[in-house]
Formats: C-alpha cells, sequence, structure tokens
C-alpha cells in the first residue's frame, strides 16, 4: 500500500515536521489542527468557540482535498486547554457535523502548540 501525503492551502501549512493529512488506502489520517487561519496564520478570533470553528472548518477543507466528507469520519479526538468548554464545543461540533456522529473523545491537556485553546484531529474512512 502507498501513502499518499494531503496538503491544501486551505488548511494552515504545518507547523512541524508533519503532514496535514496521510492517506493509506481507504483510510485518511488528518493531523491536529488548531483554530489557525490558514491565510494568516494567526488564530481565529472569538476565543474558544472562533478557534474550535476554525479547526474544523480546517478539517473539512483536508478532507476535500483528500476526496472525503465529513459523513466519511470514523473517529475524533479533540484536545482542550480547559474542560468547562466541553459544552461549548459540542454545540459547535453537533452544528457543523450535521447529525453525523463519529466514535469521539474529548481530552482535557495542559497546553497546546503556540497557545492554542483547542486541537482537533481525525481519521476518515471511504471505500473506493
Amino acid at each position: 500500500m502507498s501513502l499518499q501525503v494531503i496538503h491544501t492551502a486551505k488548511a494552515p501549512a504545518a507547523i512541524g515536521p508533519y503532514s496535514q493529512a496521510i492517506r493509506a488506502g481507504d483510510w485518511l489520517f488528518v493531523s491536529g489542527q488548531l483554530g489557525l487561519e490558514p491565510e494568516t496564520g494567526e488564530f481565529a478570533g472569538g476565543g474558544f468557540a472562533g478557534q474550535a470553528s476554525q479547526s474544523l472548518k480546517n478539517i473539512r477543507h483536508i478532507l476535500d482535498a483528500a476526496g472525503y466528507k465529513l459523513a466519511d469520519l470514523v473517529a475524533v479526538d479533540v484536545f482542550v486547554t480547559d474542560i468547562s468548554q466541553f459544552g461549548v464545543f459540542n454545540t459547535i461540533y453537533e452544528e457543523f457535523l450535521a447529525g453525523h456522529k463519529p466514535a469521539r473523545a474529548v481530552v482535557e491537556v495542559k497546553a497546546l502548540p503556540r497557545g492554542g485553546l483547542v486541537e482537533v484531529k481525525c481519521t476518515a474512512y471511504r471505500s473506493a
């Protein structure tokens, strides 16, 4: 099986030695996405909610670039620096996924790169 690197200018460039996503056969592994705006490389405004929305938009753009849809998501991992924002994230996430409910974990962490408030990574599957 060959691996394909996925990259799109519609999502922020990697801030380290990794790819936005890797396609391995029918599987797509999307690296953690902070709430960075791709045009500026800066965090989206609006605090936690703004960053959460932007991180999900970044994921959607990466999925699109790889030929996948939100409905292809099978697992989502969410890292937050303040678990009290869990409800805020759920509201944004539920609206974003419009009823699709992949497996998910939300974990509070001490810190995220560049001082981010939320980071989301995911795995998608689409049979050829």
